[in-house]
This record gives structure tokens, C-alpha cells and sequence, in this order.
């Protein structure tokens, strides 16, 4: 995947029969994913512009050029939508895309290099950082507020961190 784009959402299948398309938004403000352009597949093989048509239980209902039957509809499902990053809205300085922060280096306020991160998880209490280290077989968990962490350094390559006592065990 390239680093241009950025995850947006996915498509999950049909809705009804005539070839709308059920659309997860992983957007701040979900309507926004419509307003991005020409979303792309991972590969950046397939392109989609989407046109919303209702807000659903689960996300939206969108109709999706080339895209006028339920069985079309049905073979999208599980397909994730990047859109390109000059796209996307410039970020206040203490807010950052999930995509820009996996990979970064975590030090802990000592400079002992803690792991790197793997993964942004929101399960509805907010981020949470998944930061995998040396030996570990399992990634730490590490909650992404101020008093966690405290410095995120894009242009460094790096987060500094202050976990809570027992995140990562010695």
C-alpha cells in the first residue's frame, strides 16, 4: 500500500437489490468519506466514487460507479477504501492519522526503546497504541492520551511515552 493514501473505511457487502453498497466509515465526521474523491483498493488496482444515499445502522448506503447489481454489490464486501492523502484535511498539531503513527519507534521518557508501533485500536474509550518489542509475544497495550504519551515526533520517526505502571512488564 502506498504511503499516498490512507484507509477511510470499507464496503461490507449489498444493501437491498439494486446495487447500493453498505459503506463502514472510519472517518472523524463518518459523511466525510464521500467527500474525498475517487477512493482506491489496497493494491490501488480499482478505483470507487462514491455517492451516499442514506445513513444505515451500520454506516451508509452508497451507490458505486460500474456497480448496478446485488451480486456486484455482494463481491465488494470486505474491500478496504483509501483515499489519497492530499485529499485529506491538514491535522491540528496534536492530532495525527492512525496510518502516519504505525511503525513510529516508542522510547519511554528515559530513552530505553520500548517497541514500535504496531497498531491503532479504538474500541470506544479511545486510541490505544499496540506496541510490539523485542521478545515480546504479545503487543503492550498503550492508552494514546497526553499523560501516555506525552511526545509523538512524526518527522523523527518516534514517540516518547510515559505507560502506566504494568504495560510493559520487565
Amino acid at each position: 500500500m502506498s504511503e499516498d493514501r490512507i484507509c477511510v473505511g470499507a464496503l461490507s457487502g449489498s444493501f437491498g437489490v439494486k446495487g447500493e453498497v453498505r459503506v463502514k466509515s472510519f472517518c472523524a465526521d463518518p459523511g466525510a468519506i464521500a467527500d474525498y474523491g475517487t477512493l482506491w483498493s489496497e493494491d490501488g488496482n480499482d478505483s470507487y466514487d462514491l455517492i451516499i444515499s442514506q445513513q444505515i445502522k451500520s454506516g451508509y448506503a452508497a451507490r458505486i460507479t460500474g456497480i448496478s447489481t446485488k451480486e456486484q454489490a455482494d463481491a465488494t464486501q470486505g474491500v478496504k477504501l483509501f483515499a489519497d492523502r492530499d485529499a485529506m484535511p491538514s491535522l491540528p498539531d496534536d492530532e495525527f492519522y492512525h496510518a502516519d503513527l504505525i511503525g513510529l519507534l516508542v522510547l519511554d521518557t528515559g530513552g530505553k526503546e520500548l517497541g514500535r508501533v504496531k497498531a491503532v485500536h479504538n474500541h470506544g474509550a479511545g486510541d490505544v497504541l499496540e506496541v510490539m518489542g523485542t521478545g515480546m509475544r504479545t503487543g503492550a497495550l498503550l492508552p494514546f492520551t497526553r499523560d501516555a504519551v506525552p511526545t509523538v515526533d512524526l518527522a523523527s520517526g518516534r514517540i516518547i511515552a510515559d505507560p502506566p505502571e504494568g504495560v510493559f512488564a520487565d
